[in-house]
């Protein structure tokens, strides 16, 4: 008998890792929620709102938060995680590196970005190569493609950009084992901050938040099985 998947999705508090969450559900699948431990009350009230649901509340560029997650995730949801998103990062910017006085934005790109995806490559593979079963997303950007947009955020774009570097190279490793890794490039998402931060611009020409969460999971699902190493432009009208 085949063991059920479980999807685990990082940043699972925030808007597209929310709607995501919701998605998989809906398709019947339990779902590892993870997100900061300032986050822990939100992951709570998605757990609740999902069903069958675990969540983790940490700091997932360390990897002990892994290895004390990973044995209890198996415990309540049956299995190990099969299928995983790595949405968790963010984005600083507003001056071009040469003004920088400081390194906190290379650091918070670095650690947040990249590092995040690098622990949970680290934890989740090992199990999904030694059962031959398993799909990963990252999630990168449009700059990715674009270099030159990222001005201004230079330290954002390289980490983005290592981010989906990361992911195909993992993707050539792990493919010969039945194991697919997969990243997504979007431009301006509909997000409720990025309203916020841009209220002059029309977000009619964004990426939605279902459109972004649809793509991941098809990526994620057998329907996606002979695509791995892809980086996949998620444009919207931008």
């Amino acid at each position: 008998m085949t063991t059920p998947d479980v999807a685990l999705v990082t940043g699972a508090a925030g808007a597209l890792g929310s709607e995501l969450a919701r998605t998989l559900s809906a398709r019947g699948l339990p779902v590892v929620l993870v997100d900061t431990t300032a986050a822990r009350t939100r992951l709570e009230e998605l757990a609740r709102s999902v069903g069958n649901a675990s969540i983790v509340a940490g700091d997932i560029a360390v990897e002990e938060t892994w290895l004390s997650a990973l044995p209890r995730i198996e415990k309540e949801l049956g299995a190990p995680p099969t299928l995983a998103a790595f949405i968790a990062g963010g984005y600083r910017g507003g001056k071009p590196l040469h003004e920088e006085t400081i390194d906190d934005a290379w650091r918070a790109m670095m650690n947040g970005n990249v590092e995040t995806v690098y622990r949970g490559f680290r934890a989740l593979l090992p199990a999904m190569v030694a059962r031959r079963r398993g799909s990963v997303v990252v999630v990168g950007s449009r700059v990715v493609e674009q270099p030159a947009t990222a001005a201004g955020a230079a330290a954002y774009g390289a980490s983005k950009s290592a981010v989906v570097a990361l992911a195909q190279a993992v993707a050539a490793e792990v493919l010969p084992h039945s194991v697919r890794v997969n990243a997504i490039l979007p431009s301006t998402m509909d997000t409720p901050a990025n309203r916020a931060a841009m209220p002059k611009a029309d977000p009619a020409r964004w990426v939605s938040l279902a459109s972004a969460a649809g793509v991941i999971a098809f990526l994620l699902s057998d329907d996606a099985r002979d695509i791995s190493g892809a980086a996949l432009p998620v444009y919207g009208r931008a």
